[in-house]
């Protein structure tokens, strides 16, 4: 699976490696994914997360704050059922708002059209080629791969080119778990919010944050860093015609700050923010709980409409199980620039453009978007999937690196398409669990966590990483395209170390005198090392989950006969992605196969690395991480800032709780009558404008 770092840390890579070899809103794919910045911001799943402790003395937070009804520490944890909406948030009053702009000194943030900034980008760099000559090429080396891309990748020049009731096929690695925004966690979920959600902030192919003109009439931060104001236009509305307010993104805040609302990934970073105030239909306030570098990534959480849930959500916090969550479930309501209009559990979802999105009163106040309808295709084989785009069922797809190098460079590819590569920050791993569930003594029904007897010590995890054979992995699974993954950030991003560390070989004798030094020995001969374990001998046999699809059951299969050399055993556990998932949260897996696209800033991977944050599956904790993540979010000093997350780097990868496995670079299959295809880091959709810049050429 293909996750993004949580404070929208995209999504999971589970879902689309099995497709390219996410999100996350990558998307990778695994359980792990959104925003932006001056910094690089969280680009996925939402993976920044602000910590700091608010006093425990009353006092007012100079500039924006105001004291706390109590004494500080934890919020109250209300026990009653009916308690008030958002029990994991102190009890706080805010200022008048007069009170709040008379002392604040605000400072101005951007507000931008990212159609306009691209349109701009590209007048100051022109094509390397002729449309004409771009559609001929045959993607065969990096310079031909620029060429197309910087020709086809335009946006239109007049109105009179693009097909304004076209339908665009999309590809879904696999299929939704959820449609309501704040329950969504893995790539393929936050590829269809991207499209439907309501959002007021975005970042561009750089990363550079900024608050959406198409939502948003102004952004100002305090000078003090402890308040955000946002003023909404007065011409939003969801898709059953209710107006969209201030009031939204208050009850969603308090929603999403409710510990019997199950959002761990959408509550990863907004659990920083102290307060959001809504002082009228328009204007929404953020109280920080302190003045952080990652302030402006906290505030950037998916918005629900509270005149739908302000009461359904009292009869189930689920939001999953009762008849109106369930209706709402399937038909939801949206307040992006699409909705969705049919879905067919496991085989497509349908959007259809909203005319109430881009016209209001009868005048066009947006960017009308450029197709009337996505459809997109839930296919998980990888074949499959690559016929479809030959034969035009599709129009994109991710592609795989042995259908990049062997499946499409015929003319049965080039017939209808074309394709496109980019750098893209995404890494896949083995991760090891350093706990495993076991039933509680004291409540049979319920699972506590134990050391794990083979991957809580780190001489186990390291025989791992250097009994796996990277070379065959990369040589011939991946036909040389990636590059090795040594650690958490990608390795020319600013926060990773310079120099990166080396990447690991494999080395049948180190792993060996690993497990030897940690007691794995096979003391009964017969071939597969053992333990003495509270009085018994345990032997080394585990399971691996991965997605069901070749390339990671492939992947898998490697490791399985690698550590079959070295006598230990490893059974690989295929399974449906949406179950993989439930699994990896609930910490119930020995080992798995992942993977993470990255999020806009490096602090969006607290909530993969922190201690017992919620999508730090394999349980991994060292006290030190924890500190420099603490002051990584108090600095604001960008070289000071990138030393800080170069260490922490540094440390996870001395103690690969994962086995780094590779970084994949972004291929993709594009129909040859589509346009406007970028790329970022995140690969060409989980940005501004993303999709919103493609287009499909009138006929």
């Amino acid at each position: 699976m293909l996750l993004l770092p949580g404070r929208r840390s995209l999504p999971n890579i589970a879902e689309r490696m099995s497709a390219t070899h996410h999100s996350s809103r990558t998307e990778a794919w695994f359980p792990a994914a959104r925003a932006l910045a001056r910094l690089p911001a969280s680009l996925a799943p939402r993976a920044l997360l602000v910590v700091f402790a608010v006093s425990s003395l009353l006092s007012v937070l100079p500039g924006c704050g105001q004291k706390s009804e109590t004494g500080g520490g934890e919020a109250a944890k209300p026990k009653d059922a009916n308690a008030p909406l958002g029990n994991l948030v102190e009890p706080f009053t805010p200022p008048t708002l007069a009170e709040l702009d008379a002392k604040a000194e605000w400072i101005d943030q951007p507000v931008e059209d990212s159609i306009e900034l691209l349109r701009a980008y590209q007048a100051r760099h022109k094509p390397l080629t002729t449309l004409e000559e771009a559609l001929r090429l045959k993607n065969d080396s990096p310079g031909t791969n620029e060429k197309i891309v910087s020709a086809l990748g335009r946006l239109p020049e007049s109105d009179s080119e693009v097909d304004w009731d076209a339908t665009i096929n999309r590809h879904l690695r696999s299929d939704l778990k959820s449609t309501n925004p704040i329950m969504i966690s893995s790539t393929s979920e936050f590829e269809i919010d991207d499209l439907t959600g309501f959002k007021m902030f975005g970042f561009d192919w750089t990363f550079r944050k900024f608050a959406l003109k198409e939502t948003v009439v102004s952004w100002q931060s305090s000078k003090d860093g402890l308040c955000d104001k946002v003023v909404l236009r007065d011409d939003l509305n969801w898709s059953d015609g209710e107006p969209i307010t201030a009031h939204d993104v208050a009850f969603t805040f308090r929603a999403i700050m409710d510990d019997r609302v199950p959002v761990p990934a959408m509550r990863s970073g907004t659990d920083k923010v102290r307060w959001v105030e809504a002082y009228d239909d328009r204007t929404v306030v953020f109280f920080h709980k302190e003045a952080l570098s990652t302030n402006s990534e906290n505030v950037d959480f998916n918005i629900i409409p509270q005149h739908l849930y302000e009461k359904s959500i009292r009869d189930d916090y689920s939001l999953q199980s009762s008849e109106q969550h369930v209706k709402y479930e399937n038909n939801p309501v949206c307040g992006g620039p699409y909705k969705i209009v049919s879905r067919s559990r496991g085989q497509e979802i349908v959007l259809e453009r909203r005319e109430s999105w881009y016209m209001h009163d009868g005048k066009q106040v947006r960017t009308k978007p450029y197709f009337k309808t996505v459809r997109f295709r839930v296919i998980e084989d990888s074949n499959t999937t690559l016929l479809a785009l030959k034969t035009g069922s599709i129009d994109e797809s991710l592609l795989t690196a042995e259908q990049w190098v062997t499946q499409t460079s015929g003319e049965d590819f080039y017939a209808l398409d074309t394709k496109a590569s980019a750098v893209e920050w995404v890494y896949f791993y083995f991760g090891w669990n350093l706990k495993q569930t076991v039933p509680d003594d004291e409540d049979p029904k319920k699972d506590k966590l134990v050391d794990s007897p083979f991957f809580s010590d780190v001489r186990v995890r390291k025989a791992m990483s250097y009994a796996f054979d990277y070379d065959e992995l990369m040589d011939k699974l991946w036909y040389g395209l990636y590059q090795p993954s040594v650690g958490i950030f990608y390795p020319n991003a600013w926060m990773a170390p310079k120099p990166p560390p080396a990447p690991y070989k494999q080395d049948l004798a180190k792993a060996e005198e690993l497990l030897d030094a940690a007691g794995w020995i096979d003391h009964d001969g017969d071939g597969i090392r053992d333990k003495l374990i509270d009085g018994k001998y345990v032997k080394f046999k585990f399971s691996i989950l991965c997605p069901n699809s070749p390339e990671p059951v492939a992947i898998c299969n490697l490791l399985k006969e690698n550590l079959d050399q070295i006598g230990v055993l490893c059974n690989v556990r295929p399974m449906e992605f949406t179950v993989l998932q439930e699994q990896t949260l609930k910490h119930r897996f020995q080992a798995f196969l992942g993977g993470w696209g990255t999020g806009t800033d490096p602090d969006t991977v607290e909530n993969i690395w922190g201690t017992k944050q919620d999508r730090n599956f394999v349980c991994y904790s060292n006290p030190e991480v924890d500190q420099l993540f603490e002051r990584g979010r108090k600095e604001f000093d960008r070289q000071k800032r990138a030393a800080i997350y170069a260490r922490i780097h540094e440390i996870i990868y001395a103690e690969q709780p994962y086995t780094f496995l590779y970084v994949r670079n972004a291929f993709y299959g594009f129909n040859k009558q589509l346009r406007g295809y970028n790329f970022s880091p995140r690969g060409p959709y989980s940005y501004m404008p993303g999709f919103f810049s493609i287009w499909r050429v009138a006929k």
